[in-house]
């Protein structure tokens, strides 16, 4: 199978209904992309499939063939894209497991949603479990790669 990860044309020997999460992790060797749950229900498996966000866990490879995968190490190679930098900035991170998966759902939010109102944000980021509880930061550092003022207003 011919896919496209982070920008390289891969061919893949794997099985068409593998998760693509395994071929990402086990077979390309890019471990930035996290197992959580293994049924689309906690987000840290997000990649985007052609600039959508899709959990890695429950997407069979033969899904993305001809297609193009971004992974959190291709988002960014040097973890300069606007989210990454509020991430950073806002101190986002507790344990950081998750923080993959909210930074590539965050991601594709923003490229399909630039000014997201606070229901947006929410509505978008529902799917992603931090069990650390930084959601507050979450959406204060997504509003600031908007460059939109962080009001605690839905606007």
């Amino acid at each position: 199978m011919k896919i496209k990860i982070n920008g390289v044309d891969q061919t893949l020997d794997v099985d068409p209904e593998m998760p693509l999460l395994w071929a990402i992790r086990d077979v390309l060797g890019l471990t930035g992309t996290k197992y959580g749950c293994g049924e689309a229900l906690c987000g840290a498996c997000t990649v985007h499939l052609d600039g959508h966000a899709v959990r890695a866990c429950v997407t069979p490879v033969r899904r993305a063939e001809g297609r193009s995968v971004t992974t959190i190490e291709g988002l960014s190679p040097d973890g300069n894209h606007p989210v990454q930098r509020a991430w950073l900035e806002l101190r986002v991170p507790q344990c950081g497991y998750c923080q993959t998966g909210q930074i590539m759902t965050a991601a594709a939010l923003l490229a399909a949603k630039p000014k997201p109102t606070d229901t947006e944000i929410d509505q978008s980021m529902a799917g992603n479990i931090c069990r650390c509880g930084t959601y507050t930061r979450i959406r204060s550092a997504i509003k600031k790669a908007a460059g939109m003022p962080d009001d605690g207003g839905d606007k």
